[in-house]
């Protein structure tokens, strides 16, 4: 396959994740989008690393992984406790994040 598909692969699924970001009102919809945005950079850190040649893009995206799961076992955390204290995981009802 060409780089210019990967890139295009890429460049949709971060829109798509950019898109349930900004548009989703529950939170595990929200951490969805995130690792789909998170996927994207890692096609894209790939589909350069094996364009030139070299292994940096595959570090990087091992990188991007351990943080990919270090962010969903805080974030699902957060929305555990988020439905343990309000009985409701849609982020309108989170106005202020008070103890």
């Amino acid at each position: 396959m060409l780089l210019n598909q990967f890139l295009v692969l890429g460049a949709v699924l971060f829109s798509i994740g950019v898109y349930g970001v900004i548009a989703r009102r529950n939170a595990v919809l929200v951490l969805m989008s995130i690792e789909l945005i998170l996927n994207s950079v890692n096609i894209n850190l790939l589909a350069f690393s094996l364009r030139s040649g070299t292994p940096d893009g595959h570090t990087f995206a091992l990188y991007v992984i351990a943080v990919a799961a270090a962010e969903v076992g805080v974030g699902l955390a957060m929305v555990l406790l988020m439905y343990r204290n309000r009985r409701s995981i849609a982020l309108d009802e989170l106005a202020e994040m008070k103890g």
